[in-house]
């Protein structure tokens, strides 16, 4: 197509840029902006995409996803994981009657509620850690952010429930996540996905079938989910019951690890940033157990939280499908095209932030709106319903870590792990720790 966006150099016979996206979108992206701008398209083997840069971009895509774009389009292997007409990907009546449902559980009143789960957990993983030693920040993080997910959103037991090792079961699920090749390819790591998928269901649809017949009381978030209806009185079926479960499960840990992981590497590369973390607890937390308001007073780290989505998003690309032809600026973008924003690049213009490539909590402070052009968790009404969840729970997590213990990086450079999942940092990433005194 003559008027498509120009192309990124680099493309290859057949396969066109998607050897390189496979492996790391990030510097082909960052190639394609330096090249063209923050308009630009690749070719995914023989497939047209379009890369679109900057917040004036952003807030137009989400403005006008479910009219002239699609989220089960842009990312058909969420259908494949998950359902096609699960929350998200649902068509837009659907996605607006699940959301009638799902909004209220992430609503102030019942956030708080969590808290006691995130620091019960958090608690009994820092006393196992024993006075001093090192651990694996990944390693370390993620079964505990799955224990607090599990915990939240499926009930106190269901990890028992599951003849295997629950955050490995996980991780062999989210194999399935591969925004380039086609998931009903017979690849392993697509086989392994739907093997875990398949087991997971079996013990959710024990799980919900169980709550059914014999509801909890007072009601968690799966016994309310359980027994939600729509707004008609039609009870919520099963399967999306199942589905929309294991999603929040899914996207509570996968998400979450990578965040609060590379938040800890910041304030731990950074003394001085780290040292107005601790000032601001001393100063703002009282000595006893801690309640949601207290931990909103953390302005500084709520801050350095945002910094650190802002330099490294998890998500390396939000992707949508264009629904028809579709102009931006002097281009079209083709029907079927994909679309796709970058939230790393597009958090590093200069245009948006001063001195973008610079950890630096503190902007935030300065000009709190800013964290308005922050894309991590997506935007507009589909915007994720669990940040304010997770924003928490990184409060919890980091707040009583750094009250119990002296922090070291090990490893001081971390790189964030190779291929097209979520941006963890690659092992080894060791973080050597002291008690402090408990007094």
């Amino acid at each position: 197509m003559s008027n498509l966006p120009p192309l990124a150099s680099g493309s290859r016979p057949l396969l066109g840029h998607a050897v390189a996206m496979y492996r790391d979108a990030f510097p082909l992206i960052e190639r394609g902006h330096r090249e063209h701008g923050r308009v630009f398209s690749l070719d995914l083997a023989g497939k047209p995409a379009v890369v679109l840069l900057g917040n004036e971009h952003d807030r137009w895509l989400f403005k006008e996803t479910d009219k002239l774009f699609s989220i089960s389009e842009g990312m058909p292997f969420f259908a494949r994981m998950f359902d096609p007409d699960m929350y998200f990907l649902a068509p837009p009546a659907e996605y607006q009657r699940q959301r009638e449902i799902l909004l209220p559980r992430f609503q102030a009143r019942h956030l708080a509620k969590y808290v006691d789960i995130m620091t019960a957990e958090t608690e009994a993983w820092i006393d196992g850690l024993g006075e001093s030693g090192e651990f694996e920040i990944v390693d370390e993080f993620g079964p505990l952010i799955m224990r607090i997910a599990a915990k939240s959103f499926l009930g106190e037991d269901f990890g028992e429930r599951l003849d295997t090792d629950f955050f490995a079961e996980f991780r062999r699920f989210s194999a399935g996540l591969d925004v380039i090749f086609p998931s009903w390819l017979p690849l392993p790591h697509f086989i392994k996905s739907r093997r875990a998928r398949a087991r997971l269901h079996t013990a959710l649809g024990r799980l919900v079938d169980e709550r059914r017949e014999n509801p909890t009381d007072p009601p968690d978030f799966l016994q309310a989910l359980s027994a939600a209806t729509y707004s008609d009185g039609e009870p919520l079926p099963e399967r999306l019951v199942i589905n929309i479960v294991l999603g929040l499960t899914w996207v509570g840990q996968e998400t979450t690890t990578g965040h609060a992981s590379w938040a800890l590497i910041h304030l731990l590369q950074h003394p001085g940033e780290l040292a107005k973390v601790r000032a601001e607890q001393r100063d703002r937390l009282p000595a006893g157990p801690l309640s949601i308001s207290e931990f909103r007073e953390l302005r500084y780290l709520d801050a350095a939280l945002h910094e650190t989505e802002r330099l490294r998003p998890v998500a390396q690309l939000i992707a949508r499908g264009a629904l028809e032809d579709i102009k931006v600026d002097e281009y079209v973008i083709p029907k079927g095209a994909r679309v796709f924003l970058s939230p790393a690049i597009t958090h590093r213009l200069p245009e948006l932030f001063d001195e973008p490539e610079t950890y630096a909590p503190q902007r935030f402070i300065d000009d709190p709106k800013s964290v308005q052009l922050l894309i991590g968790f997506g935007g507009g009404v589909h915007r994720c319903l669990g940040a304010r969840f997770a924003y928490l729970e990184m409060q919890i997590i980091v707040t009583l870590l750094l009250r119990a213990m002296d922090l070291e990086l090990v490893d001081p450079d971390p790189r964030p792990i190779a291929g097209p999942g979520t941006k963890w940092p690659q092992s080894p990433c060791r973080v050597r720790y002291t008690r402090r005194g408990r007094g």
